[in-house]
């Protein structure tokens, strides 16, 4: 495994006992209050253990789903953005009591001040080992975590003063927010192990063996572009799906396709350039249309084909595409010979329009001389709902590397993995 820049503190190299520990997770696995995929969690519970058994105190902190309005600034809380379900969770899996703060929560405004007082109960409880840990309210509840103002800096500040060491453990929740940026740079804080073998992994996409085959799909282009634009240099074979595919071969072929920004056809034409030169894109070779994004009537769902594409027609939405397109020997033979293979991708709208993915997870299980690289969030949970079979051989299977955020893999291949500001933070700690 590749060495991590030796700047970055470890939580191995803590001396943590008697000492409370802050420790930034990402659980943000909650879905309408349900936890949609435990693989987060379960990530976590070496560090946990590694605090427990070190005679620390840990305080543990995650953000779960978008609560906050841009508009208006009001932060929405409930049931279903509350970490009440994850706290279930390792209550039941660590028998160990994690217990959360009973703050003050405006309906509108979130959790205004960490209330320190009535914290310092709790704390008194988790030093005399009466509790197991204390999970903090949803990050994204508190009104400094995403303003990046003066309120940023006061609940930085809050948080710091509840411990005596901070631990970022939380690789997908790369955003600089209080949480998982501004408290670092105030009180002793270190890679936990979650974070230290994501970036060991990281280094196996930025630094890949060739033949290095990118699988590469999202839902919206102008999001994608940079990250987008960085890994097709990388590679050596570049596979699309979703809406970015559907963006390509709008800007390629000059036909229409509904559910597609002209602004984002734009955006594809340079790629389209560049591949004109160098040719690295395999495209998927037959698309799945549908009249509707939200009612699935297999009567009015149709197959086409690309060469049957021509400038000016205009078509409704491709959801998929066709598992057909890897009955094309090429495909089969790129991802035989590839010795790296990065996917983040849901090829299509699920769970209506699985069959791409679920043949594209297929045809990368059958090589056997990579490293697989998933990314993390949907990647993980489709390739576990659609292909069951290939998610347990990979859990036993050295080859196979699950990211625990897709995203996080992207912005790092755009920024490098230590230009991720979180992971920056702790560098200057």
């Amino acid at each position: 495994m590749p060495a991590l820049d030796a700047r970055l503190p470890l939580v191995q190299d803590l001396d943590l006992n008697g000492q409370v520990v802050l420790v930034r997770v990402d659980h943000n696995v909650v879905e309408k209050g349900v936890i949609k995929d435990a693989f987060r969690i379960d990530s976590t519970f070496g560090l946990i253990h590694h605090i427990a058994a070190k005679g620390g105190f840990p305080i543990l902190m995650t953000h779960v789903g978008r609560t906050r309005d841009s508009k208006t600034g009001h932060i929405k809380t409930g049931s279903a953005t509350a970490v009440e379900p994850v706290v279930e969770y390792l209550n039941r899996k660590l028998a160990a009591e994690m217990v959360i703060p009973n703050l003050e929560i405006h309906p509108e405004l979130g959790i205004q001040k960490l209330d320190k007082g009535a914290l310092t109960p709790l704390i008194n409880q988790l030093k005399a080992r009466k509790i197991g840990g204390i999970y903090l309210p949803n990050t994204r509840w508190f009104a400094g975590e995403e303003s990046k103002d003066e309120k940023t800096q006061e609940l930085a500040k809050d948080l710091a003063s509840l411990a005596d060491f901070y631990v970022n453990d939380a690789f997908g929740s790369w955003q600089p927010h209080a949480s998982t940026y501004d408290v670092a740079k105030i009180i002793p804080s270190a890679a936990g192990f979650l974070m230290q073998k994501e970036l060991a992994h990281l280094d196996l996409v930025l630094n890949p063996k060739r033949p290095f085959v990118a699988v590469i799909a999202g839902s919206k282009y102008d999001t994608k572009i940079g990250p987008l634009n960085q890994i097709y240099d990388k590679v050596d074979h570049l596979i699309l799906g979703g809406v970015i595919y559907n963006a390509y071969l709008a800007a390629k072929t000059g036909i229409k396709v509904a559910g597609v920004d002209e602004a984002d056809v734009e955006l594809a034409k340079g790629l389209v350039a560049k591949d004109k030169a160098l040719g690295k894109i395999l495209e998927p070779e037959f698309v799945v249309e549908s009249p509707s994004l939200d009612r699935y009537d297999p009567a009015k769902v149709k197959t086409i084909n690309l060469a049957d594409f021509r400038a000016g027609q205009e078509y409704q939405y491709f959801l998929d595409v066709g598992p057909a397109s890897f009955n094309n020997p090429k495909i089969a033979q790129v991802f035989q010979e590839a010795k790296t293979i990065f996917i983040n991708a849901v090829m299509g709208k699920t769970p209506e329009f699985g069959a791409g993915s679920a043949r594209i997870y297929t045809e990368i299980g059958r090589s056997k001389g990579a490293k697989k690289l998933f990314g993390g969030g949907d990647t993980l949970t489709e390739l576990k709902n659609l292909t069951p079979g290939v998610y347990l051989e990979a859990l036993d299977d050295p080859s196979y590397y699950f990211f625990t955020g897709g995203g996080a893999v992207l912005t790092a291949i755009e920024s490098g993995a230590y230009g991720l500001k979180p992971v920056a933070a702790l560098l200057k700690s």
